[in-house]
């Protein structure tokens, strides 16, 4: 059993991503991001906080705009509006959950396309869709990076996600099959869920419930990757119940340390990839 080390490997790629960012601040470029942050989820507070520390770490121009429930809707589309034709802003996301009391598939489709590093906008998944992917969504992004540092092949291989959210699952079952894996998805109503899951190469869990898969629902040398975040008794914990199932697998990610921080910074590398098209274009018009 081989431990998936998600931290090592985003920091390699945030060494990278900074060498890239160096160049670009040499022709005067500083990739930009805009972050929209509505109401006050405490995993969101979380979430955005490291953004923004990672943001200043690799030297990306982070803003922040924050909402509460008070603020109307069309406060929050118009900060997206001016954030779409600012120059210097590379990248905008919306941070998800957004309160209930506002349409959070409304307010991301103002993101203007070209800047949605998340992914989740109608336009970038039509494109993942279509096999023609352009800006792909951070967390399956950074699955896919890590089963690639990995040397792990995934064509042919059948991969079960469990969790069908627009986050993860939809996105990255389009992702892997675009790569030649097969792949299902299971949910809340899939039956017979631990005899599906046994049949997976590789298993990815997303469903936001603490150390719910065991060792009952992998079979044996299956690549287990553990999405899940969830907070128990004061403590990160994942989806699999890590101690009962690295013994079973081939290669298993831990919580925390295993996608989190892969997620961050595939996100940050989409901004980077943003901001050297604005580079570029910059160059075309001197």
């Amino acid at each position: 059993m081989k431990i998936i080390d998600g931290k090592k490997i985003s920091q390699e790629i945030r060494k990278e991503l900074k060498k890239e960012i160096e160049k670009l601040k040499i022709k005067n470029v500083i990739p930009g991001l805009g972050i929209i942050l509505v109401g006050n989820d405490p995993a969101s507070e979380i979430y955005v906080r490291n953004k923004l520390k990672t943001c200043k770490e690799l030297g990306i121009n982070a803003q922040l705009y924050r909402f509460t429930e008070n603020n109307s809707e069309e406060e929050i589309i118009k900060a997206i509006k001016e954030l779409n034709v600012d120059i210097n802003i590379d990248g905008i996301i919306v941070q998800s959950p957004v309160p209930s009391c506002f349409c959070e598939d409304k307010i991301i489709s103002y993101v203007d396309p070209k800047k949605d590093v998340d992914g989740f906008g109608i336009v970038q998944l039509g494109f993942l869709l279509s096999k023609q992917e352009q800006k792909l969504a951070a967390t399956p992004l950074g699955i896919l990076k890590m089963l690639e540092y990995e040397n792990i092949d995934i064509e042919g291989k059948h991969v079960v996600i469990v969790g069908d959210s627009l986050i993860v699952g939809r996105p990255l079952s389009a992702l892997l099959l675009n790569r030649g894996a097969t792949v299902t998805i299971a949910h809340k109503k899939t039956i017979n869920l631990k005899e599906l899951t046994r049949q997976a190469d590789i298993l990815i869990v997303a469903i936001g419930q603490p150390n719910f898969i065991t060792e009952e629902y992998v079979k044996d040398g299956a690549i287990v990757i553990d999405v899940g975040i969830n907070r128990v008794d004061g403590h990160l914990v994942g989806d699999v119940d890590f101690n009962r199932v690295f013994k079973k697998a081939s290669y298993i990610t831990p919580v925390p340390g295993g996608v989190g921080p892969m997620t961050i910074t595939m996100l940050l590398s989409n901004v980077v990839d943003e901001a050297k098209i604005r580079s570029e274009l910059n160059g075309s018009k001197n």
